[in-house]
């Protein structure tokens, strides 16, 4: 018997073989451990998905930062686009998941790998699209109001008529940033914390109709408006004619932004106990627009507490970083337009925020008076005084 023919025989069947088990792993690993969560398959790699679509409401909000309602809309919105497409292994739903997993509460990647069981690249190639997708829905979802008399304004008898022109409010925040050594420097702000310092405006609705993230943390924000309104590529949304947004005491008076009265009381906490009343026009005319320009201030505070990154710096590229606000924001806008009954949402109604921590106060002088002929005090003065001799005939109106 020919004993090297029989071995040859046996290595072509032992070949064969290991074909078809290596054939049937790859089918099992396809159609059981990678099978997508759009079916809700109870599989290893979907089941954190299957458990929270399934689940309590609660939960569900907590893991995903928004209504589960709000959610499938936003994965009809991305799919029907085409902004984000289905993959064998992870379907929209799955990847609009890890990303809000990972900026509602400031995930690290290997974390996010062990929930979802997925790879690290997989991880972060779905994150980036999704970034992308949703900071794509910006121009739709981050729009200048309509120039009507917003609501909250018409309804007050502290505000109206007198801010009956006002658009909405503009202030700064600071993110902490991650940066190289080289730009730490120009990112260190005020009180020694590494950050961007971001512009936004917002409307009475806590709407964010402009965000312009990326500054230095150093840059003063009455530096950051300027440039902006310099810059055409910005796309400030325009002023209508005798319309005007309100800033804060850290930027200049001037058409289309009224300020505070430098020099007066301005901040509720100082208008308590024994000083509680106003003494003069300016007086009651700071406390009125500071009441009302806390919005920003409301609007910020939900940001960052719908999405904790912001609160903490990512280890990401720093351009990664500055998306992220922005897709933050056009999410803030997306909740609050689909849904009303939002808890963040309706946790703020009627709530104040006393204090102004992210607000930028120290003046840039040399800017201010660069630009003091652009001044438009009549505007403020005549305000101030009509609502002070209205003050003084009809004491209820405080």
């Amino acid at each position: 018997m020919d004993t090297s023919a029989v071995m040859d025989d046996f290595d072509v069947e032992l070949e064969e073989m290991e074909l078809t088990a290596a054939a049937a792993g790859y089918y099992y690993y396809n159609s059981i451990t990678r099978q997508p969560c759009r079916g809700l398959s109870p599989s290893k790699a979907c089941g954190f998905m299957t458990e929270v679509l399934s689940g309590h409401d609660d939960v569900f909000q907590e893991m995903f930062r928004m209504d589960k309602h709000v959610f499938h809309k936003l994965c009809d919105v991305l799919r029907q686009r085409g902004m984000l497409r289905d993959t064998a292994g992870v379907m929209i739903e799955e990847q609009l998941g890890i990303f809000l997993n990972i900026i509602g509460h400031n995930e690290r990647n290997r974390v996010i790998q062990e929930r979802f069981h997925h790879s690290g690249e997989t991880i972060s190639r779905h994150f980036n699209n999704v970034l992308k997708a949703v900071k794509s829905l910006s121009r739709e979802f981050l729009q200048t109001p309509t120039p009507t008399r917003p609501s909250e304004i018409r309804g007050c008898i502290r505000f109206y008529p007198y801010f009956q022109d006002c658009l909405g409010v503009i202030g700064g925040m600071h993110i902490p940033a991650h940066v190289p050594a080289k730009d730490q420097s120009r990112f260190r702000n005020k009180k020694g914390v590494l950050s961007q310092n971001v512009l936004a405006a917002c409307t009475f609705d806590l709407q964010f109709i402009f965000i312009y993230p990326g500054w230095e943390g150093s840059a003063a924000g009455a530096r950051v408006l300027k440039a902006v309104l310099d810059d055409p590529h910005q796309n400030f949304p325009r002023i209508p004619e005798g319309k005007y947004y309100l800033v804060d005491t850290g930027y200049a008076n001037m058409k289309g932004f009224i300020a505070p009265f430098q020099g007066v009381r301005y901040h509720a906490n100082e208008y308590r106990g024994a000083n509680q009343l106003p003494r003069n026009a300016r007086e009651l005319f700071n406390h009125r627009h500071s009441s009302l320009s806390n919005v920003i201030q409301r609007s910020f505070y939900l940001l960052k507490t719908r999405f904790p990154i912001l609160k903490l710096a990512p280890q990401y590229a720093f351009h990664i970083q500055r998306d992220i606000v922005i897709a933050a924001c056009v999410l803030h806008n997306y909740i609050r337009r689909m849904s009303k009954k939002d808890w963040l949402f309706s946790s703020a109604e009627g709530t104040t925020m006393d204090e102004l921590p992210d607000l930028d106060d120290n003046l840039d002088t040399e800017l201010l008076t660069s630009i003091q002929e652009h001044v438009a005090l009549s505007v403020r003065e005549s305000i101030a005084t009509e609502m002070w001799d209205d003050f003084i005939n009809k004491w209820d109106q405080w």
